[in-house]
């Protein structure tokens, strides 16, 4: 402490002025202490911060490199996540020239944008391009969006194999059961190699399988639309179509018949195609119909100039052999 020489009462202003002094020193020492910013921020110059504004407010994003401007309003117009991030509730990352910085690929954001605005937007034609804005959708959180594009692929997705059950009858009470029962057509195949007491003719097998064939074609082809039925162990006929509307049998198809050699008679398998389909659409027509159409049922049981098919009995056909034999 210094003492002037006027008395120590001079000397104790000389001692606050140097104390005062001291302090300053320090004060100032301190502030040179304080660290400098980090070499990272000042380098990158990304910070995150609060964006809170009125609807009118543009904002410019930067979705992964693609540059989109926008309203704070079309923003926050759906509850979903940029709702969340521009409502004040989560923070967001911006550069040093004011761009809010989003992690994401930016090819679909303007669709992202066109949604929110119209809430409606043309589903993209490419499967790729639609699942990959259901995954942008997915990940803001646009339950609609999601909604939209789900329904679309599901729309998109390759058909499946159809798959059909088809009954294998063991009764004549089972069969009646089912033609009953269903509000479908019926189309049933009774099909038995083994009831045959003669011998085949030459394409006899091969058409028996293109019988059997077309039954399996027709059943995946029609399954939702008409009952199908399979009898292996019916009566005494060999391949045998029958057709039902409203429970009632509206024609059948009888695929063989006997003919006759010089010695020995031989069973003859059919393969009427054109006559299948024919009376399998005619059974379509009951498909939709509530009751008993009494001009339908004889429209289709009756064709006119079309001869019914009869099929006959081996006992017949021995008789009417025996019956030709005589006249010759």
């Amino acid at each position: 402490m210094t003492i002037c020489r006027c008395g120590s009462r001079c000397g104790a202003v000389v001692a606050g002025v140097e104390e005062v002094s001291r302090n300053v020193t320090l004060e100032s020492t301190r502030t040179v202490v304080v660290a400098p910013p980090s070499p990272t921020s000042e380098m990158s110059g990304d910070h995150k911060k609060v964006i809170k504004g009125s609807p009118s407010q543009y904002v410019k994003l930067n979705v992964g490199g693609s540059l989109h401007y926008t309203t704070i309003g079309t923003l926050t117009k759906h509850d979903n996540m940029l709702r969340a991030m521009f409502s004040g509730r989560m923070e967001v990352l911006t550069d040093s020239e004011g761009w809010i910085l989003i992690d994401r690929c930016g090819k679909h954001f303007g669709t992202i944008l066109n949604y929110l605005r119209d809430e409606w937007i043309p589903i993209p034609e490419n499967q790729r391009e639609l699942q990959e804005l259901l995954a942008e959708a997915r990940y803001y959180c646009m339950s609609d969006l999601v909604e939209v594009c789900e329904g679309a692929v599901r729309q998109r997705e390759p058909e499946k194999d159809p798959v059909c059950r088809v009954p294998l009858i063991t009764s004549q009470r089972e069969e009646q059961m089912l033609i009953q029962s269903t509000s479908k057509p019926v189309v049933k195949l009774l099909v038995n190699r083994h009831n045959n007491k003669y011998s085949y003719t030459s394409t006899s097998d091969d058409n028996l399988l293109k019988n059997i064939e077309l039954f399996d074609r027709l059943s995946l082809r029609f399954s939702r639309r008409v009952l199908f039925i399979k009898d292996v162990i019916g009566s005494n006929e060999i391949c045998l179509w029958a057709f039902y509307g409203h429970g009632k049998k509206l024609a059948e198809v009888c695929c063989t018949s006997i003919v006759y050699a010089t010695d020995r008679k031989h069973t003859k398998v059919e393969f009427p195609e054109a006559r299948i389909y024919e009376e399998t659409l005619n059974v379509l027509l009951y498909e939709n119909r509530t009751g008993p159409d009494a001009e339908l049922m004889q429209a289709t049981s009756t064709r006119g100039a079309v001869a019914p098919v009869v099929c006959t009995s081996d006992d017949e056909e021995e008789r009417r052999g025996g019956y030709l034999r005589k006249l010759v």
